[in-house]
């Protein structure tokens, strides 16, 4: 009886079936890129906006001002008696009647007595110059509400990791194909919801649930391209990645097109219908339906894929058996009761933290930093491109380990000689934080392929599950990491991004080297693997491919 690895080989391992299934899977990519970093661009600021003294709507309506007009009379005077204050996060401490005059509102108080007006901190009585442009000025995200902005990415995230678990395990119960669909449904019924949330409540929870959707389109998408193809096509690990890149560089075009939040949540939400009609083009994973023991409807479907990439299967294929079984209900103390696998799951998880953390906060720095954000976007996401090449030129030549530990130490050191860089060599700060942006998105990659390589097959689908969801845990942290401490200092967080990323590159070197070595079917396996090179040095038969983002 065939295993289904040879049955694949016969009917071609990345044929023309493969490649279209591939092409169309990869789409999802670029959508889930979109709610990945959307928040720089639903939260950017708002510009000029200040607090609205009691009774000013009144009478800026019976005065018929201009919000100019109404702005100078409550900011001017406010800057007269406080130089620091610009009249944001704190008012006077006065209320506007009818009795006062249009022509001078504070005249009854006296020339000399502004300075002495009490004031008050502003709670919701803000007035925006753009009111509708993003979430901040449509929720009143600013002063001590600042940090909801922090809390609204962090949920996303959360809802990342929820979905990790969630949707993975029912992908692995259910299809692959019937969640993919379903999570592209639910991804698009929650964007709509979002767009048009009445309060900042129920966009959370929306953004929550739309995090859970998302994170199981682009999960369960990987899987299906990776569960279709032969054994020895990992680029199209990488090659997938490059579609999440191009999804960063289209981003920045929608936003300057679309000049409203809603617009711009709907634009990067409603792509996700268009996925429903991969319900007849798509099929399940053969590979799934044979753990579940249909192995007839698998069998149909290697025929159907073997017809359109115009090979044959030979008629004595009536049933196909898998080689790889996976254990039952295995457990986190399986990945670190012996030496080697928990060195390798302590590495790996604080690797997947790392390069998460520091990606998005760099991301999301864009936001704050100033200068043109659309055109500093787009070039951050351009400098990705070349991080998915050098790895394609380097993993199979020099290895995975080296690649992994230089582009985290690269990133490192860029961000910590970007912090003291003055701010009058902008080109200079901005080619050298390139750098950095290329060293994590190098590093960023390399984790999802190493990850699968060293841990058994019996626990390379677990193992990547728990590994990748200190990536999510990375995401919630980071925008609380950013913006909190780029209150203290613009460039705080640079230095903490530094000294991770530079610890986690000393760290990656402690792993053993997996080029040209087979993957390891047992613990005992792993056992045997060296820092150097492993005693299974045999040329590469096969890759699990059940693995999660």
């Amino acid at each position: 009886m065939p295993s289904f690895d040879e049955v694949l080989k016969e009917a071609g391992e990345f044929g023309r079936f493969q490649k279209r299934v591939f092409f169309l899977l990869c789409q999802t990519g670029i959508t889930f890129s979109f709610l990945f970093a959307s928040v720089v661009f639903l939260g950017k600021a708002p510009g000029s906006f200040w607090c609205r003294i009691p009774g000013a709507a009144e009478l800026s309506e019976r005065c018929g001002w201009a919000l100019e007009e109404e702005r100078n009379f409550t900011v001017l005077p406010l800057r007269l008696g406080n130089g620091s204050s610009i009249g944001e996060c704190e008012r006077l401490d006065v209320t506007w009647d009818t009795s006062v005059s249009c022509a001078s509102p504070l005249a009854h108080y006296g020339n000399h007595s502004v300075g002495n007006l009490p004031l008050a901190t502003c709670h919701d009585n803000w007035v925006y110059k753009h009111p509708h442009s993003s979430i901040v000025s449509e929720y009143n995200l600013v002063c001590s509400n600042a940090w909801m902005l922090d809390l609204s990415q962090a949920i996303l995230n959360l809802g990342f990791l929820t979905g990790a678990f969630t949707l993975g395990y029912a992908a692995d119960r259910y299809g692959r194909i019937l969640i993919y669909l379903l999570s592209c449904l639910g991804d698009g019924i929650c964007g709509i919801i979002v767009a048009f949330a009445p309060n900042f409540t129920v966009f959370l929870i929306f953004r929550f649930l739309q995090g859970v959707f998302g994170k199981g389109t682009w999960m369960t998408c990987y899987v299906i391209v990776t569960e279709i193809v032969g054994s020895d096509q990992r680029i199209v690990g990488i090659v997938i990645q490059i579609f999440f890149t191009l999804g960063i560089m289209i981003l920045p075009g929608i936003a300057y097109l679309i000049p409203t939040w809603q617009g711009l949540q709907l634009a990067i939400s409603l792509p996700n219908f268009l996925f429903l009609l991969y319900y007849w083009v798509v099929p399940e994973s053969p590979r799934w339906l044979l753990t579940r023991k249909k192995g007839e409807k698998a069998l149909k479907i290697m025929h159907n894929i073997a017809k359109h990439n115009g090979k044959y299967l030979s008629p004595h294929y009536s049933e196909i058996t898998v080689s790889n079984e996976e254990v039952s209900n295995p457990s986190f103390l399986d990945l670190v009761r012996t030496p080697r696998m928990r060195r390798n799951t302590l590495i790996l998880m604080y690797a997947w933290f790392t390069s998460a953390l520091i990606y998005q906060g760099l991301v999301m720095r864009l936001g704050i930093v100033g200068g043109n954000l659309f055109l500093d976007f787009f070039i951050s996401g351009a400098v990705e491109l070349p991080a998915a090449l050098l790895i394609l030129v380097t993993i199979d030549r020099i290895g995975r380990r080296l690649p992994f530990a230089i582009s985290n130490i690269v990133a490192g050191i860029a961000c910590l000689i970007t912090a003291f860089l003055p701010e009058d060599i902008p080109w200079l700060k901005t080619t050298v934080a390139t750098v950095g942006r290329l060293g994590i998105t190098m590093a960023f990659e390399i984790v999802y392929l190493v990850n699968s390589e060293l841990y058994p097959t019996t626990l390379r689908n677990f193992g990547v599950s728990l590994c990748s969801s200190l990536c999510d845990l990375g995401g919630i942290i980071a925008p609380f990491l950013l913006f909190r401490l780029a209150a203290i200092w613009l460039e705080l967080p640079l230095i903490i991004f530094s000294i991770l990323a530079v610890v986690c590159g000393l760290l990656v070197l402690l792993l053993p080297e997996t080029k040209g070595i087979s993957l390891p079917e047992t613990v005992e396996d792993v056992e045997q693997l060296s820092s150097h090179f492993g005693k299974c040095g045999k040329k590469q038969k096969h890759q699990d491919t059940n693995s999660y983002i």
